[in-house]
């Protein structure tokens, strides 16, 4: 387990510690890295500020500029992205991750599934209208009423944040987008294709690793060499572990009445993390993607606990970020395996890391909420405005879908969706025919390459990712993975992620400067390269006498 966006942080490390002499004609890593970064640093003021189209050029719109049709097809924010692309950093990078840092075969698998997703089944859905789809947008993370308006929330919400099911029944049904309905069908397939690829091409590794733990056998040089430190105690984990739990267990039951969740809830969430740790941290490790178990976790508290978006809530994030923040923690500590850090430090450094970015960010969240009128409310926003909070949005949606609602009114025998579940069958499946085509093909080696979880989990985010975020990245990560390794090995080997840790950081430092000048004194440039992308239309349904504001009539 390598933990690819390591790489990107020792390559870093490195390069700033690194005393080489800069060979004649070239330069060092650190020069290389400096000078990536202080490109990167000023052209951000671009996409970031002046120039925001640039973040996803989707010139197909151009060519028609009243054709639904045509805006649907290249829309990158709204469609499918046909021949649309980003030129800005932080749109290829902010889902998926960085491309340089993607092993070939996981860009591959990336891309095989959104060309599956994209083109394929999520257009199919739509123009043979199943699930009323036309009725909607192609693509949109909004809910809505089955003649095409948006759904109005606060209609079927009582005083005590619960569903209002007399007033639910008057009101109708949630329906999604196409994109929306089919991202929650790929996230039913990546779950279930998950645990049965970790079995089936890890099962055998993860019971040999077992013993070989338990007998003392068999360590490699890292840890060879980093046996020379103190150790953790299990007991210092175990003491942070308890504490935790029991100010969880003492939240959720003092404010019950507002955060809805039960005590049992709290303990079963926990069980899930702990259960799917393992076989998602082995995925994250190797395909430097990591499915999400968000969808799990909110289906099965939608089911038991129905009609409270709170209690789902809640649930998910002890079931699924706590997941996530362990794995980060557990990628952290491969980079202390690799960096030789004493693994006492990487824990002091974890805990009070952790301990003042909660305090960093809940004071974040406060000022913002203070400070930034209208935030998050797109509809009062300008539409270059980036306070319009993407995830957040999807985050609220689907407290209202597994929630609120429930998962058996929307995706069950009372909702609209119900064949959305064979998702979980066909993910269960597909690892075993690539197992047993590996296995009777023995010499095609490339069959192993073929990654059911991350090809059906590519497009997990989607929403709040759009096309053009997909479509930037398979392209850098083609040429960075396949390319430059085939034909510039060397020059990959030496500056492929010091290249990526230039762009994160020259990124990352306009944005806060942009931030702290310009943005958060309300000033802006209203021009038509600050407009969205230009294609106004994409966000149109097309089933007749569907009648949207800003739309044609069909």
């Amino acid at each position: 387990m390598w933990w690819p966006s390591n790489l990107v942080q020792v390559s870093l490390f490195g390069a700033l510690h690194d005393k080489a002499r800069r060979p004649k004609g070239g330069t060092t890593r650190t020069q290389f890295f400096l000078i990536v970064f202080l490109c990167s640093f000023g052209y951000y003021v671009l996409p970031g500020y002046l120039f925001a189209m640039l973040s996803s050029i989707s010139w197909v719109c151009w060519l028609a500029p009243k054709s639904v049709l045509v805006q649907q097809l290249g829309s990158g924010l709204n469609g499918l992205g046909i021949g649309s692309f980003g030129l800005d950093w932080s749109t290829i990078a902010s889902y998926l991750g960085s491309p340089l840092a993607s092993p070939c075969f996981a860009t591959a698998n990336v891309a095989v599934g959104f060309v599956l997703f994209m083109y394929l089944m999520a257009p199919m859905a739509y123009w043979y209208d199943l699930f009323k789809a036309k009725n909607f947008p192609i693509y949109s993370s909004h809910l809505f009423v089955r003649n095409g308006s948006r759904y109005h929330i606060s209609e079927i919400v009582n005083d005590h944040f619960e569903l209002d099911k007399v007033v639910y029944g008057n009101y109708g049904q949630v329906y999604l987008s196409t994109l929306f309905a089919m991202s929650y069908g790929f996230g039913f397939a990546t779950l279930s294709a998950t645990v049965v690829h970790v079995l089936l091409f890890h099962g055998s590794d993860i019971w040999s690793q077992s013993k070989s733990a338990f007998g003392g056998k068999r360590v490699d040089v890292h840890t060879r060499l980093m046996q020379r430190y103190k150790q953790v105690p299990m007991w210092w984990f175990l003491i942070i572990l308890c504490l935790s739990l029991a100010a969880v267990l003492f939240g959720c039951q003092y404010y019950i009445e507002t955060l809805q969740l039960p005590w049992w809830g709290v303990l079963l969430a926990c069980a899930i993390a702990i259960f799917f740790t393992l076989p998602i941290g082995i995925i994250a490790a190797t395909a430097n993607q990591a499915p999400g178990l968000n969808i799990i976790t909110e289906y099965i508290i939608g089911y038991m606990y129905p009609g409270r978006p709170v209690a789902n809530m809640c649930f998910k994030v002890y079931g699924y970020i706590s997941m996530a923040q362990a794995l980060t923690f557990v990628s952290d500590l491969k980079l202390g395996h690799y960096m030789k850090i004493p693994p006492r430090s990487m824990f002091m450094a974890q805990v009070v890391g952790t301990i003042v970015s909660v305090m960093v960010y809940l004071g974040t969240a406060w000022w913002l909420m203070e400070a930034i009128p209208n935030l998050c409310d797109t509809s009062l926003l300008p539409s270059n405005s980036p306070w319009t909070c993407p995830m957040d949005r999807v985050f609220f949606d689907a407290s209202v879908i597994w929630g609120l609602v429930g998962p058996q009114r929307i995706f069950g025998n009372l909702g609209v969706y119900p064949r959305i579940n064979y998702f979980f069958v066909v993910g269960a499946v597909a690892p075993v025919v690539v197992w047993l085509a590996s296995k009777i093909f023995k010499t095609q080696k490339w069959i192993r390459l073929i990654h059911m979880p991350v090809l059906f989990g590519a497009t997990s985010m989607l929403p709040p990712a759009s096309a053009v975020n997909f479509t930037s990245w398979i392209i850098l990560g083609f040429s960075s993975g396949y390319l430059l390794l085939k034909y510039r090995q060397k020059w990959w080997q030496r500056y492929n992620y010091i290249l990526s840790g230039g762009l994160d950081a020259g990124t990352a430092f306009m944005t806060i400067l942009i931030f702290m000048t310009l943005g958060s004194h309300g000033i802006g440039l209203d021009w038509w390269g600050n407009n969205p992308e230009g294609c106004p239309l994409a966000t149109c349904p097309t089933a007749r006498g569907v009648k949207v504001e800003g739309c044609p009539n069909f």
